[in-house]
């Protein structure tokens, strides 16, 4: 099954040099992807984080979050795909997450819940032998107050 289609009309198509120019760009939002038990019960055996908030859904039902919800670092790892859907950069000999420089987590995505990414490319600038850009990403929750996840993603691109 094939990732859906972004519907932000943002999505930014480039090469490594090309970064530089968009810097600033709003690159909309992703197609709607739904948190599902058995993708949280498989990343709960690989990080080996059983947490019953994740995992049991009997004893989740009884805190404030009403039933399961997705680890946060999850939300976190979902983000790759997403972003995918937003920014393409051509001709890359190699590309590599850099790191973050702010990531918090102000809302959980529930088990059942739809959720997207929206993203920014705040800034770009020359490395040795590339590109280095800053993309503010957002996991927003179908009809939730607050997104699930906001952070500055550091990624670069080697021409």
């Amino acid at each position: 099954m094939g990732a859906p289609e972004a519907d932000g009309g943002g999505r930014l198509v480039t090469d490594v040099a090309g970064l530089l120019e968009h810097a600033g760009r709003d690159l909309g939002r992703s197609g709607w992807r739904e948190m599902t038990q058995v993708r949280v019960d498989e990343f709960a055996d690989v990080t080996e984080d059983h947490n019953f908030i994740h995992v049991d859904p009997g004893r989740a039902a009884g805190t404030p979050f009403g039933g399961t919800i997705a680890h946060g670092f999850l939300t976190l790892a979902l983000l790759a795909p997403l972003l995918a859907e937003l920014l393409v950069v051509e001709g890359a000999a190699t590309s590599v997450n850099y790191g973050l420089d702010r990531l918090r987590f102000p809302a959980p995505v529930a088990v059942g819940a739809r959720f997207r990414a929206a993203a920014r490319l705040a800034e770009a600038g020359e490395i040795e032998g590339g590109v280095q850009i800053k993309v503010v990403a957002t996991v927003e929750v179908e009809n939730a107050a607050k997104p699930a996840l906001v952070a500055d993603c550091l990624f670069r691109y080697y021409a």
